[in-house]
């Protein structure tokens, strides 16, 4: 019986651990969605946009990142039209970052945010957290310059 306390308390404990993001971060933005490994085509897409140094500087940025599984949802020919679209490119990922530091506790409490790209994104909390028709399926992963949200979802501007 103590054995089973002890694996369980230390279940509880780790799954704790887990889901708590990191106290210091000691990594930018981009750094962390690269060592995340959950966003390569993000990634990829932010180096093809000419937007790294942008998203490695001082910030503070909210980033609404979409994962791999995400850009998945894109049709092949139009992501690698997207890609190779330097201006649509940079017009997509830019209306997924808000200047400033919004944890999930501020977004919560949000009707919209502007985007750096100019374009208000529409936040909805009615069932879970929707940006646009996005599900933030995470959040609160810090950065030295940041915050993000991963969402389900790439949200194109209107």
């Amino acid at each position: 019986m103590k054995l089973f306390k002890l694996v369980t308390t230390l279940g509880i404990v780790a799954a704790s651990v887990a889901a708590t993001p990191s106290i210091a971060a000691d990594k930018d933005i981009v750094d962390t969605a690269i060592s995340a490994g959950a966003f390569k085509t993000l990634v990829t897409a932010v180096q093809k946009a000419g937007l790294v140094e942008t998203l490695k500087g001082k910030g503070p940025f909210t980033v609404f990142a979409p994962s791999d599984e995400a850009f998945a949802k894109i049709p092949k020919a139009q992501l690698d039209a997207l890609l190779a679209d330097k201006a649509a490119l940079t017009k997509v990922l830019t209306y997924h970052v808000v200047a400033g530091k919004v944890m999930a506790a501020d977004v919560v409490k949000m009707k919209e945010a502007k985007s750096v790209q100019g374009g208000m994104i529409a936040i909805d909390t009615t069932a879970g957290v929707k940006v646009d028709k996005a599900t933030v399926t995470s959040t609160d992963i810090l950065a030295t310059n940041g915050v993000i949200h991963v969402i389900d979802t790439v949200m194109m501007p209107k």
